[in-house]
């Protein structure tokens, strides 16, 4: 991929929206995992918490990267995004991380969830980079630090302005879409006809969000009568 085209930047953007979206949730790990060390300590915790998380999720992405490759991979992976995607607005993720006074040990917990929980942020990620591993990294480099010290910001602005997360979800929505539609068996089809490329890809974002909304308002609303 040329670096001085606006291909290179808008998959970037998708990549740093992609990782703000999804790896949220890292940040309320590390500060869930430290809170019972000493101040000092929890510097030294963010820090290798940070480090670790760009490391593990460039080495994952790498693998997940390669693996596309293999015929029919890229499609499963578009299908299990769009299921991500929906996930992102319908569920309310719950975070059970105990606190631990010893710094190896938050260390060990942080990192440990990270891979866990970053399999989703993989694998869109790996998505929306179309295979250039330097996408990959800039996008962590970026991202990851932004979320770990600014994760109370960004917190903030997911609860006043709910509308990023549907933004971020339709990200999610368009770069499976994209995976889908880059399968090799079915791209020359599609190449042939963008009209219906276009068509279906809206279709698949649309209705992320609306199917998303719905079972979020249905919950909502099983809950005040509950």
């Amino acid at each position: 991929m040329d670096y001085f085209t606006s291909e290179f930047w808008t998959a970037l953007l998708a990549i740093v929206v992609i990782d703000l979206v999804l790896a949220g949730d890292n940040a309320i790990v590390i500060g869930l995992s430290a809170r019972n060390l000493p101040r000092d300590q929890q510097k030294k915790v963010v820090f290798w918490g940070v480090f670790g998380a760009i490391a593990i999720r460039s080495l994952l992405t790498l693998v997940v990267v390669w693996l596309l490759k293999i015929p029919g991979l890229l499609m499963i992976g578009g299908v299990l995004l769009i299921w991500i995607a929906y996930k992102l607005i319908a569920e309310e993720k719950k975070h059970d991380v105990k606190s631990t006074g010893n710094l190896w040990s938050a260390i060990k917990t942080i990192l440990i969830a990270d891979t866990v929980m970053g399999l989703d942020n993989v694998l869109a990620v790996a998505g929306a980079a179309h295979g250039d591993f330097i996408l990959v990294v800039l996008g962590l480099l970026i991202s990851v630090p932004i979320v770990v010290w600014g994760s109370t910001l960004i917190l903030k602005w997911v609860e006043r302005f709910p509308i990023i997360i549907y933004i971020g979800s339709g990200v999610l929505a368009l770069t499976a879409s994209k995976m889908i539609f880059d399968e090799p068996f079915i791209k020359e089809f599609f190449a042939e006809n963008p009209i219906m490329q276009w068509g279906l890809s809206l279709v698949i974002v649309v209705g992320v969000l609306l199917l998303g909304r719905l079972k979020k308002q249905n919950q909502k609303s099983e809950i005040a009568k509950g």
